[in-house]
């Protein structure tokens, strides 16, 4: 089995126990979570959860005039660590990598997709922060060697929203 640096999975820098699985293995419980670990999980959700669905009565206060798609594939074992999403769609699929290391081949796993639209910047600033967030849930609870993340523009939707009426 092929190693994965410590420092990729937050060991070396202190957010993970030295006990934690290694990546691809089993999700990271708490107890895996030093208390700095803990606190950036917390933070990297929380800021997730401004960026896809924050709002001025949120006191998140974005120009928003792109609508994005965010599309997250995560082992259906695992989704529980995305359970504060709202508005999200849900769909089961079937796994299909095979990993060449031979670590964590997914072939004929339970998948969750979830997808979520969401609005951007110009700049597209959302798009690269939820990136961020997800990662770093990903080091710090999904634990998954590949966690499949994937934005697109959404050109039209049935999702009426007051980005819509600002057009």
């Amino acid at each position: 089995m092929a190693q994965v640096p410590e420092e990729c999975f937050g060991k070396a820098r202190g957010y993970l126990t030295k006990d934690a699985p290694g990546q691809g293995l089993a999700a990271i419980s708490d107890e895996h979570r030093t208390e700095s670990g803990k606190m950036l999980l917390e933070n990297a959700k929380d800021m997730l959860w401004a960026l896809l669905f924050g709002d001025a009565e949120s006191s998140v206060n974005l120009d928003r005039d792109q609508r994005e798609l965010l599309s997250l594939t995560v082992p259906q074992k695992k989704a529980y660590a995305f359970n504060f999403f709202q508005v999200v769609t849900e769909v089961g699929v079937s796994g299909t990598r095979r990993d060449p290391d031979n670590v964590r081949n997914d072939i004929g796993a339970h998948n969750i997709l979830l997808q979520i639209e969401f609005g951007d910047t110009s700049s597209e600033l959302v798009g690269d922060g939820i990136m961020v967030c997800i990662h770093l849930i990903n080091l710090l609870q999904v634990n998954e060697q590949v966690l499949y993340a994937r934005m697109s523009n959404v050109e039209q939707s049935t999702l009426l929203t007051s980005l819509h009426f600002q057009k």
